[in-house]
């Protein structure tokens, strides 16, 4: 604050000095300085992505996980990112060698996940790395989770009327 506060003395000194002559050329230059100086010492600004609700009340989206789109649903109730099967398998994660023995409650009831470390998850602009996620056997689950494994290496997210706003560190 103290800082943006004496490039504002700063510069307010040069433009006046530059009003006590009169001279447009060098006062369009100062209005330039002045606006970029603002700009840097704003800092950069956070990267935003906004999800709109469904008509079935969800926010629903296209993630990259690992190179691959994936459609995905949020649910800030899910500790996890969690994956399909066949979600998993798209994106060349080693179904084979994994072990299954997390308990998980889904929408068709109680199963196990095995957990995993997705290279790169991106939904927009916001990209995460080594996220932690689960992967749920075959025909477990028909939908992609965005769980709070992702959410929560966000700057904030949040919910106004019928969107989502995910906020980035910039």
């Amino acid at each position: 604050m103290i800082r943006l506060l004496l490039i504002v003395a700063m510069v307010a000194g040069t433009a006046g000095t530059v009003m006590a002559y009169g001279d447009p050329h060098r006062l369009a230059q100062a209005r330039e300085l002045f606006t970029e100086l603002l700009i840097r010492a704003r800092g950069p600004q956070p990267r935003v992505v906004e999800i709109p609700r469904t008509a079935s009340g969800e926010f629903t989206l296209r993630a990259s996980i690992n190179g691959i789109n994936a459609p995905m649903v949020v649910d800030t109730g899910a500790t996890s990112v969690v994956l399909t099967y066949e979600t998993a398998k798209a994106a060349g994660l080693p179904l084979e060698m994994l072990d299954y023995g997390v308990p998980v409650e889904t929408v068709n009831g109680r199963t196990h996940a095995a957990r995993l470390t997705l290279d790169r998850v991106a939904i927009g602009g916001l990209v995460e790395r080594a996220v932690p996620a689960l992967v749920v056997p075959r025909g477990q689950m028909k939908t992609n989770l965005l769980g709070m494994s992702f959410l929560d290496r966000l700057e904030s997210w949040e919910v106004r009327t019928d969107k989502l706003k995910m906020y980035g560190y910039p």
